[in-house]
């Protein structure tokens, strides 16, 4: 018996299964960048969630910015951006600053030990990437940021 070939992926699924399976592996590559940090975040005893890590990250890469950027930057409304930044003032990991320029406006700062804790997990936040990315061409990281991109113009318009 001679076995037929297997249709291409894009062949056997409409586009909407094909988005649906796409949005699927999004979520799932989230929920293993979460898993993968947490372990690493438990093994240092830290006591931070997944959500405050992502507030700290977008501190490491610009420090001094108001909540509200953080909040678009990490997809989170004003009440949960307030309790995040809240805990983590708490946890001493960053401070809120009133905007000179408007005093309506508060911005937020890594504390030194916000920046002590960069220096400890930055290199595992980059191995965690390295991992992902793992035999994947820069090519197809472009194309698939490009798709994802139109897809969000799509819905956004």
């Amino acid at each position: 018996m001679v076995e037929q070939p297997t249709k291409p992926i894009a062949e056997q699924m409409n586009k909407s299964e094909l988005a649906l399976a796409l949005g699927r592996n999004m979520n799932e590559l989230r929920m293993q960048f979460r898993k993968y940090m947490q372990g690493k975040v438990r093994s240092l005893d830290l006591h931070l969630t997944y959500e405050m890590l992502e507030v700290m990250i977008c501190l490491w890469r610009q420090d001094g910015v108001n909540q509200q950027l953080i909040a678009d930057i990490t997809l989170r409304d004003k009440s949960a951006m307030t309790y995040l930044v809240d805990n983590l003032i708490k946890r001493k990991m960053i401070t809120r600053k009133e905007d000179e320029r408007d005093r309506r406006n508060k911005l937020i700062y890594l504390t030194p030990e916000g920046r002590e804790l960069q220096d400890r997990l930055q290199p595992w936040v980059a191995e965690m990437y390295d991992r992902a990315t793992a035999g994947v061409e820069a090519s197809s990281l472009v194309n698939g940021k490009e798709l994802i991109e139109s897809m969000i113009k799509n819905l956004s318009s």
